[in-house]
């Protein structure tokens, strides 16, 4: 691994050679969906969790004058509400120290109530509904940016950059979808736009003849798809099917490596525009590089979307273990939650009183080909 350690983390490092105090186990709990849809979206963060564990445990950490050996806990949750909880709760039993997940806004939200019963700490890598840490809870947080400002950022470019005029918005009915949908709404009408349609499917959908045949009559420049790749997919087969040409717009759920196969060569260069919850730049930009390189000689695969916040987003809790000198959840979660100017692979993390993210940044995509195309970082 290439990957630079935090300052503390680091500092810990240079006197792990000389320590002999017995191992200290650090479970790190991790739930994503590796069954169902978007199986390719939970390993991805799963791989990122490994990564992180494989760093840690590499560079020999020291948490309260002993050698930290930190060990993984991985959990299905399948996307699903109620294999969340229950994957939260299997996690609690087994007294794990942290949790890093879930992907979803639909499995984080019910699970984070009983993390916080436990007083268990929570990072979300990816959960971007509002709602996620707004429920008081001092154990929940997240590493990337929420709807309000995903979903308001893509409502505004939409009109203004898009020139959308005619904009139809169709959404999964899932939290993360509905609720990314509902923000891009507010966007678009506080840039001066207008929705002439807005219908909703499901996260298991495969046939939407009859949304699009509706949306097709109301002549869109712009279709916004609330919800994930695994669905978007298909959705813009079928649009080119119907002969719908307008651009595709959609949040980090479809901004993935895997939309242009799902989409079976159906996209046309530029048609595309979607929005990850994260970004950097500049020098900053070398430490995601040197990530996706590092991903892809471990897995022979490309990152599709999260991994590089779950990696952050273990190393940000392993981190406050190192200030706290432990690794108890109810001595390390202040420190935790005091979380300034940490440097990660996916930029600058602090949060802010509510366990959000401060200032957090947005990367605008498009496609060519086949690839990703960087557009823009947003804050």
């Amino acid at each position: 691994m290439r990957i630079t350690m935090p300052p503390t983390v680091a500092a810990a490092v240079l006197v792990a050679g000389t320590a002999s105090a017995q191992d200290l186990v650090v479970k790190i709990g991790h739930v994503g969906p590796t069954s169902g849809a978007i199986a390719h979206l939970g390993k991805d963060n799963e791989n990122g969790a490994r990564m992180a564990i494989e760093a840690l445990n590499a560079k020999g950490v020291m948490i309260g004058g002993k050698k930290a050996k930190f060990e993984l806990l991985a959990e299905d949750d399948a996307g699903d509400p109620k294999q969340g909880t229950s994957a939260a709760q299997k996690l609690v039993d087994s007294k794990v120290n942290g949790v890093i997940g879930h992907l979803n806004s639909g499995t984080s939200i019910p699970a984070s109530k009983i993390y916080s019963d436990a007083g268990i700490p929570q990072i979300s890598p990816s959960a971007t509904n509002p709602k996620f840490t707004r429920n008081g809870y001092k154990t929940t947080f997240r590493v990337v940016a929420d709807d309000v400002h995903l979903g308001g950022t893509l409502g505004k470019y939409a009109v203004t950059q898009l020139k959308g005029k005619s904009i139809a918005v169709i959404d999964d009915r899932t939290a993360y979808g509905q609720g990314v949908a509902d923000e891009f709404e507010k966007g678009v009408k506080g840039a001066g736009g207008k929705t002439v349609a807005r219908e909703f499917t499901n996260d298991k959908a495969t046939d939407f003849t009859a949304i699009l045949t509706s949306i097709k009559a109301k002549n869109p420049d712009v279709v916004f798809f609330g919800g994930m790749d695994a669905v978007a997919g298909p959705m813009l087969r079928q649009m080119k099917q119907l002969g719908i040409s307008a651009k595709f717009v959609g949040g980090d759920g479809i901004c993935s490596s895997e939309l242009p196969k799902l989409a079976a060569g159906t996209m046309a260069d530029g048609q595309v525009v979607c929005a990850e919850a994260g970004g950097v730049e500049g020098e900053a930009k070398k430490s995601m590089d040197t990530f996706y390189a590092d991903y892809k000689k471990k897995f022979n695969d490309d990152v599709k979307v999260y991994a590089p916040y779950v990696f952050d987003a273990t190393m940000v809790m392993a981190d406050a273990m190192v200030k706290a000198n432990s690794a108890d959840p109810k001595v390390y979660l202040p420190v935790l939650a005091k979380t300034t100017g940490y440097k990660g692979v996916t930029g600058t993390i602090s949060f802010d009183e509510k366990g959000d993210i401060k200032n957090g940044a947005l990367t605008l995509y498009t496609y060519k080909g086949d690839k990703r195309d960087q557009i823009a970082v947003v804050r």
